[in-house]
């Protein structure tokens, strides 16, 4: 097979030296448009897993990696005149040129043909060949030329920062975080040989802009870095080795997606392919493992097209996963100035922990000193514990509503009442969950109204006969658990009228439907009624349902309301644009399609006690272009939070059938996170957390106050129960009727964890 490789970056090189090992009759030619030594970075870091990788793809190149080696454990964190330590890491670094020059005098030695100073603008001098495999980087001039292919999304990100050298030894991955008049900067240090370190400078645009950097030289550039950092330096100086680039040495990473990863014989590899942020230290191994996978494909497959479909089906996955973590990376780098409020050692658990990869019981495994740190930290801040406590059995108090710990049973549609009035099934259902060991559970959706029901299932609080059916089930949560009891009332809006969960959901019903009403006469779906646009007499009617619907709740004897501003329903109607089309004052817009939902949590808020907590769920962001952000979602809280919410249940979507959400584990507790610590008032993460690991985490890292779980809830009623047994946490109450139980569960846990550990 001939083959051009475009770049002689890692990724083209080794993916060259691969193939040639491979099968020595393949013509393989490695075109490069800059001389051997040119290289923007210059340290290169790598993990036991993707050595490993190495290791069994070509030993040669392997050893020549290992052989150059240095190696560290520990992350240093510098904030706030503090440092902040965790060991265990396992780092391994290599100059980048050094790497360079391994993988070129093994593809060479080999017999591979690499042309430096190869221009690659005449597109027939490199499609004479059977393969093209575009390993040209970020600025790719092949996935230019074929884009409309390629599809690609060149995303310019908001921080610019400039790759620089010192000859400062360290001995850990260490983190400057300097405040200026300007803003944040933060300074990524590492070592990669014996004599020299990499030193990155970053910050957010704006501050770059303020401090008069823009346009500034390489020489006034490294001059300012020197002066911010100095006091860290030890007297060395820093280096640029740019002297090749042209332009500022301040640049924005740019996040490269492509739609698809060939074009005929034409086919994308590395940082033209993807690219992840450099703070999670990834793009060089992406890149080589491309060059892994494509060889694998192409020596087992039995065409070129069944190779190259089952390479970018086979790489896309761990692309997508490990640029999701980077993105998580990169934007808490972007926004360091949102956690400066945390204190040192809860700001260095949150750096570490920033992309989700890095878990709480994953960083106990390499450093157990340092996760009893955090956790004896949180525990006396939370509630003058004074021994290490998992973070989510930390207390929490909302007024003067003291929750246990941090499990919330998130409020979940179980479309079972009859004209509103809740069961038995619900005095099982909510029962069963308070006795497991939650803190709080939150009903599902409580209609104020019989016409702003979802379902002709959903439960209501709107006749007497409500009062005394919830009273029933709060007074069980009372007497035999410790948990609390919150009610959500909403109106279902647009979406009422519709079919029960578990048949056809969220279309209207076969026969029976009732007039719906909303924002606007917006449809939530082509089979939905579309509703009547709201009149002064409905919002001052349905307000008045509100009302009486919290008074009742407090008749029930409820410890907590949450006003539901979420999923599209009638609140929600109001808030989101691909609801509101109102030209009135309710519309247009975010701070006046939010005056009706305000207006209905002042009069709620008023009717309801005020030693009583209340909550807002809102939907973050609609996953619609043209619809809410997260930015927009800040502004929502702020506005509920200033007018007296106490936490803020973030949810996201649910508001239109066009939306495309980004799942993943823990997928909305960004959100969470951004709104608790841009605007200081607690918070709800609630969205694919289903692990106790998820739950410590995001506590820990001050991502959010309290963590809401449904499904997982919907499983095991017990779910908290069985996660301190899992723990090794003893003092989560048990009712006394299961407590026989408790000492088998614990031995059980800690025999299967002791057998997973052996094997």
């Amino acid at each position: 097979m001939r083959i051009n490789v475009i770049g002689g970056g890692p990724a083209g090189l080794y993916f060259a030296l691969l193939m040639k090992k491979a099968d020595a009759r393949h013509e393989i030619a490695v075109l490069e448009r800059n001389r051997p030594d040119d290289t923007f970075g210059w340290g290169v870091v790598f993990s036991d897993q993707t050595l490993d990788n190495f290791r069994r793809a070509d030993p040669e190149t392997y050893q020549g990696i290992t052989g150059n080696f240095i190696h560290w454990d520990d992350i240093d964190i510098h904030y706030r005149g503090e440092v902040v330590t965790a060991g265990g890491q396992g780092f391994c670094g290599i100059a980048r040129k050094k790497l360079l020059h391994i993988l070129q005098e093994r593809a060479l030695g080999l017999g591979v043909r690499v042309l430096f100073q190869a221009d690659v603008e005449d597109e027939a001098r490199y499609l004479d060949a059977d393969l093209v495999v575009a390993a040209d980087g970020i600025h790719s001039r092949v996935r230019q030329k074929y884009a409309d292919v390629f599809q690609p999304e060149l995303q310019r990100r908001k921080c610019r920062y400039i790759w620089l050298g010192t000859r400062k030894p360290f001995d850990a991955f260490t983190f400057y975080f300097e405040e200026t008049p300007h803003g944040w900067f933060t300074a990524h240090c590492y070592p990669f040989d014996a004599d020299t370190s990499t030193f990155i400078v970053e910050c957010p645009e704006e501050t770059w802009k303020r401090a008069g950097l823009e346009g500034a030289t390489t020489e006034t550039s490294v001059a300012f870095c020197e002066s911010l950092f100095g006091k860290y330096l030890d007297g060395h100086r820093l280096m640029s080795n740019a002297g090749h680039r042209r332009g500022s040495e301040w640049l924005n990473f740019m996040r490269v997606h492509n739609d698809c990863w060939r074009n005929g014989k034409v086919v994308l590899m590395g940082d033209a392919a993807h690219t992840a942020h450099f703070s999670i230290g990834s793009g060089t191994k992406l890149a080589m493992e491309d060059a892994i996978g494509l060889a694998q494909a192409l020596e087992t497959r039995g065409s070129l097209s069944e190779a190259l479909t089952a390479y970018e089906a086979e790489r896309r996955l761990e692309v997508v996963r490990l640029q999701n973590a980077a993105r998580n990376s990169m934007e808490w780098f972007e926004n360091v100035a949102r956690y400066a409020h945390l204190e040192p050692l809860q700001f260095g658990y949150s750096l570490l922990t920033r992309s989700q990869r890095i878990s709480h019981e994953n960083l106990r495994l390499r450093d157990r000193d340092y996760v009893e740190r955090i956790e004896t930290w949180l525990g006396e801040r939370s509630g003058g514990l004074e021994k290490p406590v998992p973070p989510m059995f930390t207390p929490f108090r909302l007024r003067n509503m003291v929750l246990s710990n941090r499990v919330v049973v998130s409020p979940m549609s179980m479309y079972s009442a009859q004209d509103g009035t809740p069961d038995d099934f619900h005095l099982v259902h909510l029962g069963a969950r308070a006795q497991g060991g939650a803190a709080l559970v939150v009903t599902e959706m409580t209609d104020v109204s019989r016409d702003g029901r979802i379902s002709p299932g959903c439960a209501g609080m709107y006749k007497d006969e409500h009062v005394v059916a919830w009273k029933r089930i709060v007074d069980f949560v009372h007497r035999h658990t410790p948990a609390k009891v919150c009610l959500q009332l909403g109106h279902a809006g647009p979406k009422g009228s519709t079919q029960l969960g578990w048949q056809d959901m969220d279309e209207p019903l076969p026969e029976g439907n009732w007039p719906l009403i909303a924002a606007s006469p917006v449809a939530y779906g082509p089979r939905n009624q579309v509703p009547k646009p709201m009149d002064r007499s409905d919002m001052d009617r349905v307000k008045a349902d509100y009302v009486r619907a919290a008074r009742m709740a407090e008749q029930c004897g409820f410890d907590m309301l949450e006003l539901h501003c979420a999923h599209g329903y009638l609140l929600s109607s109001f808030i989101t644009p691909l609801m509101n089309r109102r030209g009135d004052e309710y519309g247009g817009s975010l701070e006046n399609r939010l005056r009706y939902p305000l207006e209905v949590f002042c009069a709620v808020r008023a009717a309801w006690p005020q030693h009583k907590p209340m909550s807002v769920r809102i939907s973050a962001t609609d996953w619609v272009e043209g619809g809410i952000t997260g930015e927009d979602s800040v502004l929502i809280a702020r506005l509920f939070r200033d007018a007296g919410a106490d936490l803020i249940d973030v949810s996201a979507g649910q508001t239109s059938r066009l939306a495309k959400p980004v799942y993943g584990r823990m997928f909305q507790t960004p959100f969470a996170d951004r709104i608790r610590n841009d605007l200081g008032i607690a918070t709800m993460a609630v969205g694919n957390i289903f692990e106790p690991d998820h739950v410590n985490s995001i506590i820990a890292a001050g991502r959010a106050d309290l963590c809401a779980l449904a499904r997982p809830h919907l499983a095991d009623p017990y779910w908290t129960l069985r996660a301190a047994a899992q723990l090794g946490h003893r003092d989560l109450p048990w009712p006394a009727q299961y407590l026989t139980s408790k000492s088998q569960l614990e031995r059980n846990l800690q025999r299967a964890a002791q057998v997973a550990a052996a094997s």
